[in-house]
């Protein structure tokens, strides 16, 4: 006889769950029981509900397999709320428990209660309740099958405090073995026929359903077919960045020399990607229902086929599927597009050249300063704000996986997702990016890094504002200063208050000698770079965007 706290932890190492991220709560006691003697999963305890979501978002976005977290009831719950929706976006795979009241209490608005099922129904890609202790192999196994099936994403499973309880005999489940979708023979043939007649081809690329393995697929097929190849919004580390056929990034801040080829393509290669707002600059570039491109949309759910554009070319696969299939594709016509393929990835290389910025602190010098110092390998994760502009532009992501950042635009991501990347991937670097209004929003898990000894770097870049609320502000509202403005810590001594190193970088050949003493502390750093307020985008100046504003 086992009480469900037991059996559930019983379902989650038959899973082959190792790591659950958690806030504890009284209402899933027999939980935190369970694992307790539980020698496969560890427990990490965070500070804020919100960070645990994240970290397992981070997790799943790493691992291709469910991140797992486990939070209270009412305020607990509502605080992971932000972890699901970037999960929902990012169709990352994820499973969140949620301990709940008694049943006998449910609707009588109980102490914390709360309509799960009405909150995380249109939240996530799935909510149940367990409401029978015998039935928790049952909801695992669904939650994990649906988590990775078509696109991925946050399954949310609740679990009252009594059925966590109760004492019963019951057998373990087993693993979820999902179904992924294959091209078919005749999706390749018509796309085979399509890449011999066009002139001007371009893939893009995104979404779930990668690996390591895809991407080296990918970067062959692109090889043999001469495919100029871009990356869609926070996607940018699914293409080695230094390739040959590498074209940018279709994103925010994207260069308009590529967006012209994204306008003028005559063969459009979406593979994963869902061409949300972001990738398709608020659905310009790419025209909705009807775009002005022959497009062809590879995604792992036919759900999302048709969704906002209807192709010419429909394909429901996989994307490493499809990317081991494109491989096997026999070029027709090879140097047919070279000079289009040469000459987008000779763009994207001027592209990334630094630029000149207001201040003494030039943030070109430093990521380029930090791609210089960390291993190939590194994990660099981010949140949302101007600062991500200089990381986007300026680094050059070389392996799958080295790139952890919320396409949905949520701030705070970085610092959580850098101690989940540490704690799955401890040998190697591991760099957050914060700016200093995104990293006050989830700060606190400095203390969740140093207690579980993730030797995380963050680098807070501090222009003492809410830099692109006060850009967008400066551009509708000139000069006129309402609600953006910050009274920020010392984050470096903030940092050494936690136990860990802290830095301070006014100038940028500070930098170096800063990242290098990091690198060397052995226990997680922090690196202030202080910004000049002016120097807002890559492009523009605080005053140059007033400016025209004006005019």
């Amino acid at each position: 006889m086992r009480h469900g706290g037991e059996i559930l932890v019983g379902e989650l190492e038959a899973q082959g769950v190792d790591t659950v991220f958690c806030v504890p709560g009284e209402s899933y006691l027999a939980a935190l029981d369970g694992l307790h003697d539980s020698n496969r999963i560890r427990t990490i305890v965070c500070r804020q509900e919100g960070g645990a979501a994240m970290m397992a978002d981070a997790d799943g976005k790493l691992t291709g397999k469910p991140g797992v977290c486990f939070v209270t009831r009412g305020p607990g719950a509502t605080n992971a709320s932000i972890g699901v929706h970037i999960a929902q976006q990012d169709s990352t795979p994820m499973v969140m428990f949620v301990g709940l009241p008694d049943r006998e209490m449910i609707d009588r608005e109980a102490f914390q209660e709360f309509d799960l099922n009405a909150v995380f129904r249109a939240l996530g890609k799935g909510s149940e309740i367990v409401t029978d202790a015998r039935r928790l192999p049952e909801y695992v196994s669904r939650a994990f099958h649906r988590a990775v099936s078509g696109r991925p994403g946050p399954v949310i499973v609740g679990l009252p405090e009594d059925v966590l309880a109760s004492r019963i005999d019951i057998a373990p489940g087993k693993a979820a073995r999902p179904a992924h979708a294959a091209p078919s023979s005749a999706d390749m043939s018509d796309l085979a026929q399509r890449l011999a007649k066009a002139e001007r081809p371009l893939a893009i690329l995104g979404g779930p359903g990668w690996s390591a393995a895809a991407k080296a697929d990918l970067e062959g097929a692109a090889t043999a077919l001469d495919l100029p190849v871009a990356c869609a919004f926070r996607f940018q580390d699914y293409f080695d960045n230094r390739h040959p056929c590498y074209a940018g990034h279709v994103g925010i801040g994207i260069d308009q020399k590529l967006s012209e080829r994204v306008r003028t393509s005559d063969l459009l290669i979406v593979i994963g990607a869902r061409l949300g707002e972001m990738t398709t600059q608020g659905y310009e570039l790419i025209a909705p229902p009807f775009p002005s491109q022959a497009l062809v949309h590879v995604h792992p759910s036919g759900d999302e086929l048709g969704r906002v554009y209807r192709a010419e070319l429909a394909i429901n696969a996989a994307p490493a599927l499809f990317a081991a299939a494109l491989r096997e594709m026999k070029p027709t016509s090879k140097g047919r597009h070279a000079d289009w393929r040469k000459a987008a990835h000779a763009d994207y290389q001027a592209f990334i050249e630094p630029l000149p910025v207001p201040g003494p602190v030039q943030m070109a010098e430093v990521v380029r300063t930090l791609e210089r110092m960390v291993p190939e390998d590194a994990i660099l994760t981010n949140g949302a704000g101007n600062y991500t502009a200089w990381l986007h532009r300026f680094y050059r992501y070389k392996h799958y996986r080295t790139q952890l950042a919320p396409s949905c635009g949520a701030m705070g991501y970085g610092l959580p997702a850098a101690i989940a990347a540490k704690l799955r991937y401890p040998g190697r670097t591991v760099v957050a990016f914060a700016g200093d209004g995104c990293f006050l929003m989830n700060g606190q898990e400095l203390a969740t890094a140093a207690q579980y000894g993730t030797n995380i770097i963050a680098i807070v870049v501090n222009n003492g504002m809410f830099g692109t609320i006060r850009m967008h502000q400066e551009r509708h509202f000139p000069g006129r200063v309402s609600g953006t403005s910050l009274k920020n810590p010392d984050f470096a001594a903030l940092a050494r208050s936690y136990g860990c190193h802290g830095e301070t970088v006014r100038e940028t050949a500070e930098f170096e000698a800063a990242l290098a003493r990091s690198l060397d502390a052995g226990k997680p750093a922090l690196i202030e770079v202080r910004i000049d307020p002016e120097a807002l985008t890559p492009k523009q100046s605080l005053s140059q965007i007033r400016a025209a504003a004006r005019v």
